[in-house]
């Protein structure tokens, strides 16, 4: 059974690496589209770092998951589960370094818990917004982007 549950684990690890190049992706498109849209570059450097930033947090949540499943399923060793210890921590710690320079608060201190994906959503959504506002003032829908807030 640990070959099946191994390989759950590396299928956890690609679908963790892929969200990161996925959200890196999404993170220049929509940095892109700000800057076309004449929001200024500290507005899409925002857009581009918040973006990646939600990406690679949610990517690092992934990562755990693999390393939960991967340690949980092989033959529980103390040197394996200090291994884990440490990965779970030092990915911690990265988790919460990136959540403070995406919102400038301590992650205790917020009000309101957000994930990576919840940030990556919240950039979507937004640059949403934006598109349509840019469409309305211009007046014309052909040239513009598809409204995709009807998308699933």
């Amino acid at each position: 059974m640990e070959p099946g549950f191994t390989a759950i684990a590396v299928g956890f690890e690609a679908i963790g690496a892929l969200t990161m190049v996925i959200g890196f992706i999404l993170a220049v498109v929509l940095g892109a589209r700000a800057l076309s849209r004449g929001e200024g570059g500290a507005s899409a450097f925002g857009t581009l770092r918040n973006t990646l930033g939600g990406a690679i947090l949610l990517g690092l949540e992934v990562l755990v998951a693999a390393d939960l499943i991967r340690t949980i399923t092989s033959k529980p060793s103390i040197e394996d589960a200090l291994i884990l210890g440490i990965i779970v921590l030092i990915r911690t710690i990265l988790s919460m370094s990136i959540q403070i320079e995406i919102e400038g608060v301590l992650p205790w201190r917020r009000a309101l818990l957000t994930s990576g994906g919840q940030v990556v959503g919240a950039a979507i959504e937004t640059d949403r917004a934006k598109a349509r506002a840019a469409r309305t003032r211009s007046g014309t829908s052909s040239d513009a982007a598809p409204d995709l807030s009807d998308a699933p």
